[in-house]
């Protein structure tokens, strides 16, 4: 079997490096904080710590029941800054997969757990999550970014057929084996990526219909069908790690459900994406041509979301407009204040791209907390940052050696200017 355990892996490139000591601050914090919001007995709690420092020095891991996984996976989400739906943060359905290690059957388990989330087109939040990483293990997990993609075909003139996105996608699952259709299209599914135990990448072609596709079509402008357009239902991020106290799982999918500037305002038409405002301002009749002044741009973009949202109604397809999810996450900020809890927030991923000063949460002022349990992509864009809430730490002793440093320093210095005024 291949050593994982070195740095040039690029799954251990991705993790947060903390040393025993600092995983066993943040399990601490952790595992009080459980005990605090579950009404758990102090003495249950003792023996808990108590179980989880011996593991901790002994192994530089420990096991999460499946109590607490299942409250550290709604705490990451309440805790994650970039996601504007936290309303519904405890309806969270977290499904136990640790047992689960083969490529083969991850897939398997996740699209069964994906479709248990649809279910009639109605989605529920759920996340999928398997084994965790140690010191000297990792797990099978996803290198896809999402379960499901669109392909992208660079051509030799510069332009690009399809997801701009996904050209780099393209070309390694064409490396893994995959053939791209005989005559290419602006809407072919990739297959999903996994690297195996070993470090090795496996890739699978996933069912048309479990994507379950909807067609963009305009309620009243006939034209935008012309253009082809659709995208898949329910999105299912699969590449962010999930950090519970101290412990990480870097194979955790999760789905959600869409906001529709998501795809109209932001996948369809960014210029990094598909670029298709144009092509969709002149296939609704409105006048490209007139300069800024016209605002073509904004008329084609509310019409798009118009579409967007009509489509995915038509098909039975949950999904929110940004107005309806700018006043849930207003309502998710109260809850947390009259909870006592600061809000993490951060604006360029809460406002919404579209009608942005129309929606309660411009005027909103956010900060990113960085708050464990969370989610990352990798150690550097946003793993590094991660800290725990100290309060959970202040009747322990265990805290990091240089907030042991920190605090003698301090009490000596009181000690001398008491010594100093007498």
């Amino acid at each position: 079997m291949t050593d994982r355990f070195t740095a040039s892996d690029p799954v251990r490139r991705r993790l947060r490096r903390l040393s025993r000591g600092e995983r066993l601050d943040e399990a601490i914090a952790f595992l009080r904080q459980f005990a605090r919001e579950n009404d758990v007995a102090p003495t249950a709690l003792r023996d808990r710590e108590r179980a989880v420092r011996a593991a901790v020095r002994r192994h530089g891991h420990y096991v999460h029941t499946a109590q607490e996984l299942a409250f550290g996976a709604r705490l990451a989400w309440r805790n994650h800054a970039q996601c504007s739906g936290r309303l519904t943060w405890k309806s969270l359905r977290v499904v136990d997969r640790r047992d689960v290690r083969d490529p083969e059957a991850i897939l398997a388990r996740t699209l069964d757990d994906l479709a248990a989330a649809v279910g009639d087109g109605r989605i529920r939040a759920s996340i999928s999550i398997f084994a965790p990483a140690t010191e000297t293990t990792l797990p099978a997990t996803f290198d896809s970014v999402q379960l499901f993609q669109y392909a992208g075909y660079a051509r030799p003139d510069g332009s690009v057929l399809g997801d701009r996105a996904g050209i780099e996608p393209t070309r390694t699952a064409e490396r893994l084996g995959w053939r791209r259709p005989d005559v290419p299209g602006a809407f072919d599914l990739l297959p999903v990526t996994i690297r195996d135990e070993r470090g090795a990448r496996h890739a699978f072609e996933l069912p048309a219909a479990t994507a379950r596709e909807v067609t963009i079509a305009h309620p009243t402008l006939p034209g935008l069908r012309d253009l082809g357009l659709r995208w898949y239902g329910v999105p299912s991020v699969t590449n962010m790690v999930l950090s519970i106290g101290g412990i990480d799982y870097p194979c955790a999918p999760f789905n959600g459900h869409y906001v529709a500037t998501e795809i109209a305002s932001r996948n369809l038409t960014d210029a990094g994406r598909y670029d298709l405002l144009e092509p969709v301002a002149r296939a609704l009749g409105i006048a490209v041509g007139d300069g800024s002044r016209s605002l073509w741009r904004d008329t084609a973009l509310t019409e798009l979301n118009r579409a967007v949202l009509h489509s995915f109604d038509r098909d039975g397809i949950r999904i929110a407009d940004h107005h309806e999810v700018s006043a849930q996450h207003m309502e998710f900020a109260r809850q947390e204040q009259r909870a006592g809890r600061a809000v993490s927030g951060e604006w360029s991923w809460v406002v919404p791209p579209q009608a942005s000063a129309a929606c309660p949460t411009f005027h909103l002022p956010m900060r990113n907390l960085h708050a464990v349990p969370n989610f990352y992509h990798t150690r550097a864009s946003g793993g590094g940052a991660l800290r725990i809430d100290r309060t959970y730490l202040r009747d322990g002793k265990w805290t990091h050696r240089w907030e042991r440093m920190k605090r003698r320093v301090r009490d000596w210095r009181r000690r001398r200017d008491h010594l100093w005024q007498r």
